[in-house]
């Protein structure tokens, strides 16, 4: 992909790994867009060269992002690629500002004021703030390590007057021995506390087009149910899902089992790491999502059938956090950061060929 491309009127970065002999050997970075992954190549050995995510033609992505109508706020963002979600990842809903797409929410006890940028399809549906703040953010301070490395700086302050708090994040991508390596790393540079949820949306590609025959395996004790699949807003219960069609805890099949669920209580191996897989047996392609950050409490997953991506999102926070629906007491994900503190969030992501069945 050409650097020479803008969107977001800046140039994509293009990162390279000519070393690696297979996994991941090069990725595009928008920092005009909150430094999202517009799309990351995987060599392949059976597969050859192909796209690890989900995103329209260039052509098509360059209008979506800049100026289509699904862009208010920054969304289009969240419909392809790998966007980055900040300071909150997921909903928050409260009461609708009159004659604009705005909403008033309360914050860890403080006020905001949220761009009304998602919500219900369905009549009467409720509408709220979707997905951060960031995800059409300009970063600054781009530098380049290496080829296979890129470093910038978003620096937020308070989002524009909309969040309680102040912010700098850093963003860090590098190739590396195969493995696409993410970093973000936010630090509270105003007087009161911060509070803060991060995640990444990422739609990996299925490239045998076999929904549902794709596996998921999640180390998710529980899961967070949705009200409905329209609104998608926790009811305020967490459910074990021990033995039931939402255990992934083993990987398994997906079927045609409709997923936008928020699952938690994550368990995590020897080493600290949340590790999630998708795989694909027909193409004989297995992705391996590892998050060491231990304020990762949630992942999200919205796997349409019929579509042959599984969106799997890592994430400090519940849906719609500071609901009045979650028990008084219940620990929602998000972090509170003092003045000076930092909050480090990082993913790393693998590829690997699946065992074939016995």
């Amino acid at each position: 992909m050409s650097q020479e491309l803008r969107i977001g009127g800046v140039p994509v970065v293009t990162l390279q790994d000519h070393d690696a002999a297979s996994g991941f050997v090069e990725a595009s970075v928008l920092p005009g867009r909150g430094m999202m992954l517009l799309q990351a190549r995987v060599r392949h050995s059976a597969l050859g060269e192909i796209d690890a995510l989900t995103a329209p033609p260039l052509e098509e992505t360059a209008r979506r992002l800049d100026g289509g109508a699904d862009d208010f706020a920054g969304s289009a963002a969240f419909s392809m690629g790998g966007a980055f979600l900040l300071p909150y990842a997921n909903r928050i809903t409260g009461t609708d500002v009159a004659g604009r797409r705005e909403i008033k929410a309360v914050v860890a006890g403080r006020r905001a004021r949220l761009p009304r940028n998602w919500g219900g399809k369905a009549p009467g549906a409720r509408q709220y703030a979707m997905h951060g703040l960031i995800l059409d953010a300009t970063a600054s301070d781009v530098t380049r390590p290496t080829p296979a490395e890129v470093v910038a700086h978003l620096a937020m302050g308070d989002f524009d007057g909309r969040w309680p708090g102040r912010a700098d994040v850093r963003i860090c991508y590098r190739l590396v021995g195969g493995a696409l390596e993410l970093d973000v790393e936010t630090t509270n540079i105003g007087a009161e506390p911060l509070p803060l949820g991060v995640g990444w949306h990422p739609y990996f590609n299925l490239p045998s087009g076999r929904r549902s025959e794709a596996q998921l395996r999640l180390p998710a004790r529980a899961r967070a149910p949705a009200n409905n699949y329209d609104e998608v807003l926790p009811t305020g219960r967490i459910e074990p899902v021990a033995g039931g069609p939402f255990d992934f805890r083993t990987a398994r099949a997906l079927g045609d089992l409709y997923l936008d669920d928020c699952f938690t209580d994550l368990e995590r191996d020897a080493a600290g790491n949340v590790v999630c897989e998708v795989t694909d047996p027909v193409a004989g392609y297995g992705l391996r999502i590892s998050s060491p950050s231990p304020l990762v409490k949630a992942v999200q997953v919205y796997a349409p059938p019929g579509k042959a991506f599984v969106v799997l999102e890592p994430q400090f926070n519940l849906a719609d956090p500071y609901s009045p629906v979650w028990p008084e007491g219940l620990d929602t994900g998000m972090a509170l950061l003092g003045p000076g503190e930092m909050a480090a969030y990082a993913v790393r992501l693998e590829t690997f060929v699946p065992q074939a069945a016995p």
